[in-house]
């Protein structure tokens, strides 16, 4: 036994003492590992196609040598993993075996992965020639990258259990301090020595890179070329498990040391909007380990450092969350604008981008930068304005605060991330004035999010987003351990904010949803699509909170997020992904389809039904002054959906509404019983697309023109007399379907204060339907709207003019019939 013992402790210290250790299979003696890389530099490239190709080898050729790096580093990583495990079973072990396992968890899988991967891709680059497919091989890679969520999960345990155990044993400390490294064999120093620590970081360093890579491959690849749809694949799916670790935080980069010695790291870090003395303030907002610190950025001169002044902070063991109802009225004395202050400021915004497009092709740099500045100030002043989603928090020993966020995402964001640091053995920290300076002046180097999102920030480059409408149908869910009542909401951001666009249906006591709805979501240069996963709560103790109206609000069960890839978004065809959220799967596709398109009004070939079909064809058929349609789908909202949050403005679902639209226009004799099971939001929608898909707008192409002029008009007596005789213009079904749509509409804001739709948010919704010409349209080809500018000039108008007829007192056809003012009749 004695014997056996010395044996394992001399292979303890043969990891200290032996360089050459190693017993890789790397085959460093390949030309491309061996310094024969740099004659392809010297290659003339011949055409665009050949000179790409080969740029694509390059960026292959350095991210093998540095896999080949990667590798020897997780190699040197392992070396110690089997002599401790011997030592663990003797009666002198250096480590438990649960030590080891935590210390290394996962290393031995992802040098698996890697060796795998660099010896599949090596023989690729040295029989290199323009038909060579690597995208396979990044799929496969790709494909795996769940390995590294598992030993994300670890690493922090791991590395304290390491720096436990040194502290612990002198000889484990001296092996986690010495580890050998095996540089290239083409490189001076043949070895190098590491920290254990330093090494257990280089897979979180590493994580990114592949990612990074792709991005560079594909830019050099031809879109013809049979390995860019496997590139494109491989990206998608990087990205994906990117999104999903996104909390993950560098934690080199972001740590601090206190003056006492204590290692504090920042967590997570952000701009909010901070409610103070009744107004909004924007906030850059800093998480550590053991403290939230607010701050501001100081007013500093031209040419001089930025600074940050702390506001407040709080020690997390002083801190707690609290609950309050999710709209800002029910918070006394909030600064807060108005929607049509807020739509207007949207208005200005896509008009100075557009002016800043006009004058860089002029070459008006000045003028430019005067534009930018401006926009920069309208933004700002948006992103202050438009969070409503409060979040407090509050000091046991002092006073509460409040921040506004713009979505249930981002306040959930928070919200984990501090009940997570709150979970460890937390002592209440006091920080003298010099300590606060220090660690405040620290922030802005270890800040993680650098600028206020504002598209003045973004590079020319940069992808501006989409504009038009996503199509997403939400599949399935799978990973929950228990039965629940459950539901997703979608989000988009839109000018710098996320707003909520979707909501599937309630899918009750299961473990695997399967919804298959599908939603038309609005584009406003949005760049990711967020899927939030709720539990529809009735037990009371497992509510997120409940307000003072003791209204229920449900519980977060998971979420995550996608980025709108342009080159994957913009595909005609259906494209299926899935988001990972804590264990869950949620399984969803979808597709885009421009503005214009989405928009565009299509008359019927067949007069027999009631969509694409004018509307005095189908009140003449019926035998009615209102479409049957829209009577029905009136009545069924103002039944049961008047209440409905966001009723209108939340997309129903699409294969619902699809399936009310056939029975509607085959006059289907069950259409009742469909209305009264169907989900009042797909009721809402059929009721917008019948409008939208009318063949001409409901107050016509004819007087279209008319009726931007009328909104223009700056004297309230013009404007009266100008916008009433327009409606007694209209043809009587026009109008008399018009005047019921209207007073429904009052009647729906009536209950703003519990569906959250006001008249301008009803108007905003329905305005543009009821408006827009016809494609056919003459008037039309003066009011066309671009898919990059969706707050136009005349989408704006036409919210206008349907909000001046909502705001005014209540219309009958037999007054407007009646009345005769002195106006003229041509229009």
């Amino acid at each position: 036994m004695e014997e056996e013992e010395e044996e394992v402790l001399g292979m303890l210290d043969k990891v200290l003492e032996d360089e050459d250790q190693f017993d890789g299979e790397l085959d460093l003696d390949s030309p491309l590992t061996s310094g024969e890389v740099g004659p392809y530099l010297l290659r003339p490239f011949q055409g665009d196609i050949e000179k790409g190709l080969e740029m694509k080898k390059l960026v292959l050729s350095g991210f093998l040598a540095s896999e080949e790096i990667y590798i020897n580093q997780l190699e040197a990583l392992l070396l110690p993993m089997r002599p401790l495990k011997a030592a663990a079973t003797s009666s002198k072990p250096v480590l438990s075996m649960e030590q080891i396992e935590t210390i290394f968890y996962k290393i031995q899988d992802i040098f698996q992965i890697h060796k795998e991967f660099y010896d599949a891709l090596l023989p690729h680059i040295q029989q290199w020639d323009d038909k060579v497919t690597v995208g396979h091989l990044f799929q496969k890679l790709a494909s795996e990258l769940g390995m590294y969520k598992a030993f994300l999960d670890n690493y922090k345990r791991a590395v304290e259990t390491a720096e436990k155990c040194a502290q612990a044993n002198g000889q484990f400390q001296k092996i986690s301090e010495n580890l050998k490294v095996k540089g290239p064999k083409d490189s001076k120093d043949l070895t190098s020595t590491v920290t254990m620590e330093a090494l257990l970081y280089k897979p979180i360093d590493r994580v990114t890179r592949s990612t990074l890579v792709l991005h560079d491959l594909l830019k050099h690849t031809p879109k013809d070329h049979p390995d860019f749809p496997l590139l494109q694949d491989a990206l998608r799916i990087s990205q994906n498990f990117l999104s999903s670790i996104n909390e993950e935080i560098d934690p080199r980069r972001t740590a601090v040391t206190t003056p006492k010695g204590e290692a504090r790291q920042l967590v997570k870090d952000g701009f909010l909007v901070e409610v103070s003395e009744g107004s909004r303030k924007l906030r850059h907002v800093f998480l550590f380990t053991d403290l939230m610190l607010c701050a501001k950025l100081k007013k500093t001169p031209v040419g001089k450092h930025q600074q940050y002044e702390c506001k407040w902070y709080i020690p997390l063991a002083d801190l707690t969350l609290q609950t309050l109802d999710d709209s800002v009225e029910s918070i006394p004395h909030i600064q807060t604008m108005q929607e049509h202050e807020i739509d207007e400021m949207k208005n200005k915004i896509c008009g100075l981008k557009s002016d800043i497009q006009k004058e860089k092709t002029k070459g008006q740099s000045r003028v430019v930068d005067r534009l930018r500045k401006k926009m920069n100030e309208q933004e700002s002043c948006l992103l202050l304005h438009s969070p409503t989603i409060p979040f407090r928090i509050h000091n046991r020993n002092g006073k509460s605060y409040l921040f506004l966020l713009s979505s249930d995402y981002e306040r959930s964001e928070w919200r984990e991330s501090i009940e997570k640091l709150q979970k460890k053995d937390l002592q209440a920290c006091v920080l003298s004035s010099v300590e606060l300076q220090v660690l405040t002046g620290f922030c802005f180097k270890l800040r993680t999010v650098h600028n206020i999102p504002l598209t003045s920030h973004k590079d020319d480059e940069e992808s501006p987003g989409h504009y038009g409408f996503l199509h997403v149908i939400v599949h399935s869910a799978t990973g929950f351990k228990e039965s629940a009542n459950l539901y997703c909401t979608l989000e988009v951001d839109s000018f710098g904010y996320y707003v909520g666009k979707a909501k599937t249906r309630v899918f009750r006591d299961t473990t695997e949803p399967t919804w298959n709805e599908e939603f038309e979501i609005e584009l406003e240069g949005s760049q990711c699509l967020r899927i939030l996963c709720y539990e529809k709560c009735y037990d009371k103790s497992k509510l997120n909170k409940i307000d003072d109206d003791n209204e229920i609000v449900d519980k977060i069960v998971g979420k995550g997020q996608v980025q709108l890839d342009p080159q994957t978004v913009q595909t005609k065809n259906w494209h299926m992904d899935v988001i990972e959220m804590n264990g869950i799967k949620v399984e969803f596709s979808m597709k885009f389809s421009s503005r214009d398109l989405s928009l565009k009004r299509t008359p019927s070939k067949k007069q027999s039904g009631v969509f694409g079909v004018k509307i005095s064809v189908v009140t003449k058929r019926e035998r009615s002054k209102v479409p049957y349609i829209v009577r029905q789908c009136i009545e069924e909202v103002e039944k049961r959906g008047i209440v409905e949050v966001g009723i209108y403005r939340i997309s129903g679902v699409a294969t619902d509404i699809q399936a009310l639209k056939a029975a509607f226009d085959t006059n289907t004799k069950d259409i009742l019983v469909m209305l009264s099971d169907m989900d009042i939001n797909a009721i809402a929608g059929t009721l917008k697309l019948y409008f939208r898909e009318l063949p001409e707008p409901l107050l016509t192409d004819r007087l279209y023109p008319a009726f931007m002029e009328g909104i223009a008009l700056s004297d309230p007596a013009a404007k009266e007399n100008c916008m009433m005789h327009l409606l007694r213009s209209l043809p009587d079904p026009n109008l008399i379907t018009f005047l019921s749509l209207l007073d429904h509409l009052k009647r729906v804001a009536e209950k703003e204060p519990i569906n959250k739709m006001s008249l301008h948010n009803l108007a905003t919704v329905f305005g543009p339907t009821l408006l827009r010409p016809s494609e056919a349209s003459e008037n039309s080809k003066a009011h066309v709207t671009l898919a990059s500018d969706i707050w136009s000039h005349d989408v704006m108008a036409q919210v206008q003019v349907l909000l001046y007829y909502l705001q005014h007192p209540p219309i009958t056809f037999t007054e407007l019939k009646r009345n005769t003012l002195y106006f003229s009749t041509d229009v």
